[in-house]
């Protein structure tokens, strides 16, 4: 190996607001972790007991799906969906508009998948039945076709369309919804 080269990512830079598609495309990243921490508990109860491990599980999935998602969806909708309904060709508008009602879809599989969760983080369940996996693998097949669809065309299509002043108003509107310092 030569140097540090070898090493993918190695002296990037790191994400964050001031490059808002990158911070997006991080998000999915935390998405695809957070669905698989909920898939590794549902596995954990099927071999243990309930305990303290599993209870944290459950209150760290309802964390980012109650706080961090929600946000990223308003990113979103506030200013990668709007250029690209205005000025995106028939397709790419098309694709948008099936991506915000996945958006509202996503949203009540959460509050069914959240029910189950919140019971278990709170100490009144024990165990997941089979109708609250159902709505956990719904809600984890939606995500996935969703983030395909954005990281594939959407974001693309997006980032050929805004301008350099639209991704500063984009990052600092991301950076001030999260009260995060300028």
């Amino acid at each position: 190996m030569a140097g540090n080269a070898a090493l993918p990512g190695f002296g990037a830079p790191a994400v964050g607001f001031d490059t808002p598609f990158e911070m997006l495309e991080a998000c999915h990243e935390r998405v695809q972790r957070t669905l698989a921490l909920l898939q590794r508990l549902v596995g954990y109860l099927h071999g243990q007991a309930c305990d303290d491990s599993a209870r944290q599980a459950a209150h760290d999935v309802l964390r980012y799906f109650d706080l961090a998602a929600p946000l990223h969806h308003e990113d979103e909708e506030l200013h990668v969906f709007p250029p690209l309904l205005a000025h995106g060709d028939a397709a790419v508008a098309a694709r948008v508009r099936q991506l915000q009602q996945d958006h509202a879809r996503m949203d009540a599989d959460w509050q069914a998948a959240r029910t189950a969760l919140q019971a278990l983080a709170e100490g009144k369940k024990t165990a997941f039945s089979a109708q609250d996996e159902a709505a956990f693998a719904r809600f984890a097949t939606a995500y996935a076709a969703h983030i395909r669809s954005e990281e594939d065309l959407v974001y693309p299509a997006a980032r050929a369309l805004l301008g350099a002043d639209a991704l500063q108003r984009m990052a600092q509107d991301m950076r001030q919804r999260r009260g995060a310092a300028s």
